[in-house]
């Protein structure tokens, strides 16, 4: 019997994400990044992000034409070369059985958030364990499946050791492609951003408590961080972050018992025409979210009104 929408959807962006990271790698290798600044030093765009972002939509759009795809590039509309378009599925994931609350789905009632490069300003200085290729998956609004491509995991073991890997999960299913672990002895340690900080963003991390700060880039790096037990939540206390930096990881941290919130604590929605800004902020935790919940200062609640 063919395997349910939802599973042919999540193999085929498993694929799909896994062709991301190779082109990932190679404009690395070429050293032609092709750097433009969107809205400043801090908000770039190369030629990986363009080249991704067309391979993931036109390759996706072709299998699940009535999917609704929302990348973070705004890119002309033009023909894309055939050598981007990506018809593999991962057979693994075809054999994995879908959860029964996902399994009579329609095409038109998913949408996909892509951010074909997350961790770009750390891609190009070079930080490259923290880039990510973010594929999520959502119906009625919440994130139901995600896949993570880690294009340079392994990079600093050198020659022999496999360069780059995929996570995947979904709701009710699980999450695949790495260990899953917590941090040892109810430790906390905070990751949050390297690249956005303010006062608001230190005062809420300073307020968890932590034994441990962490700074790195991206999103997805960082509930990486979360599912491998290198750090018990991540605390951005400022908008900043968007839509298709959170639908995928999001997915897959809830997938194993996570939770991810705005600072307030409230869910983010990931239906077509939510705003793409997550301005309240983001709360994530693999354990123990009430706990971290309760120690954001007010300060910061009355900064960052929730939608």
């Amino acid at each position: 019997m063919a395997s349910e929408l939802l599973m042919q959807l999540v193999a085929s962006a498993y694929a799909v994400a896994e062709k991301a990271g190779t082109i990932v790698q190679k404009v690395l290798q070429s050293g032609e990044l092709g750097i433009v600044e969107k809205s400043g030093a801090n908000d770039l765009q190369t030629l990986a992000d363009r080249l991704v972002q067309k391979s993931i939509c036109a390759s996706l759009s072709k299998s699940f034409p009535k999917v609704t795809i929302i990348g973070e590039e705004e890119l002309p509309a033009e023909a894309v070369e055939e050598d981007l378009i990506e018809n593999g599925q991962s057979s693994l994931i075809l054999q994995k059985s879908c959860p029964d609350q996902y399994a009579s789905l329609k095409e038109e009632e998913l949408v996909v958030w892509v951010d074909p490069l997350d961790g770009t300003k750390e891609y190009t200085e070079g930080l490259l364990d923290h880039v990510t290729v973010l594929i999520g998956i959502a119906y009625g609004g919440t994130a139901i499946a995600g896949v993570i491509n880690q294009p340079f995991y392994n990079y600093q073991m050198g020659a022999g050791a496999s360069l780059g890997r995929t996570l995947w999960g979904v709701l009710g299913l699980g999450a695949f492609g790495f260990q899953l672990q917590e941090v040892p002895d109810g430790k906390r340690i905070i990751t949050t951003t390297r690249s956005h900080s303010n006062k608001l963003v230190i005062d809420a991390v300073q307020a968890m408590e932590p034994h441990d700060v962490i700074r790195v880039g991206g999103a997805g790096n960082k509930i990486i961080q979360l599912v491998e037990g290198k750090a018990s939540a991540y605390v951005f206390a400022s908008p900043g972050c968007k839509k298709w930096d959170t639908c995928a990881p999001e997915a897959i941290l809830h997938a194993v018992g996570g939770k991810l919130t705005d600072m307030h604590g409230n869910a983010y929605t990931y239906d077509a025409n939510v705003k793409h800004m997550n301005s309240a902020g983001v709360l994530a935790a693999l354990r123990n979210h009430e706990y971290y919940l309760s120690r954001v200062p007010q300060a910061v609640l009355q900064a960052l009104p929730s939608n």
